[in-house]
């Protein structure tokens, strides 16, 4: 017996074009807002940006069966991305209008397993130092009751975006 899945999303060049033009703090306070649409990666793989300040960013999302792998779990793959999400946003909203960034690395460690029983899960990034070539962040996933499920870290390059 088959299983299906049916989601949405928006054209994600109205969201490119809108980086850099304000403070990343702001762009993603945008996002957040819906004034700007989220990316499609969020709807593909039913997740949410929930709240965005200076330094910090969180993410969420309710495991389902659509997210496991083999041996019936969350794919660690999915782990990564949402705390990549996370770290590389909290990066951004410490950025000025003009400013960009990319990851440079990615460090993940996996403590617990997530399954569909597990319930809402979230990934909180934070900033840990920002320079002005390099950013380092990190990363905790967490259910419910603040169990760490996962830990990462990240650095990140900052750039100065083309101008128009």
């Amino acid at each position: 017996m088959g299983r299906s899945r049916t989601y949405a999303w928006q054209d994600p060049a109205i969201t490119a074009a809108a980086v850099g033009r304000r403070t990343g703090l702001e762009f993603l306070r945008d996002l957040l807002s819906g004034d700007l649409p989220s990316p499609p990666l969020s709807a593909t793989l039913d997740f949410t940006l929930d709240e965005v300040e200076h330094g910090r960013a969180v993410f969420s999302f309710v495991p389902g069966e659509e997210h496991y792998n083999p041996i019936g779990s969350v794919h660690g793959g999915f782990f990564a991305t949402l705390l990549d999400s996370a770290l590389g946003c909290a990066v951004q909203t410490t950025l000025p209008a003009g400013m960009g960034y990319t990851s440079l690395d990615l460090h993940v460690k996996f403590l617990r397993p997530i399954t569909v029983g597990t319930g809402r899960v979230r990934a909180i990034g934070t900033t840990v130092h920002g320079g002005r070539r390099t950013a380092l962040a990190e990363a905790r996933m967490v259910d419910a009751e603040e169990r760490l499920l996962a830990h990462a870290t990240s650095t990140c390059l900052l750039f100065p975006l083309p101008a128009e």
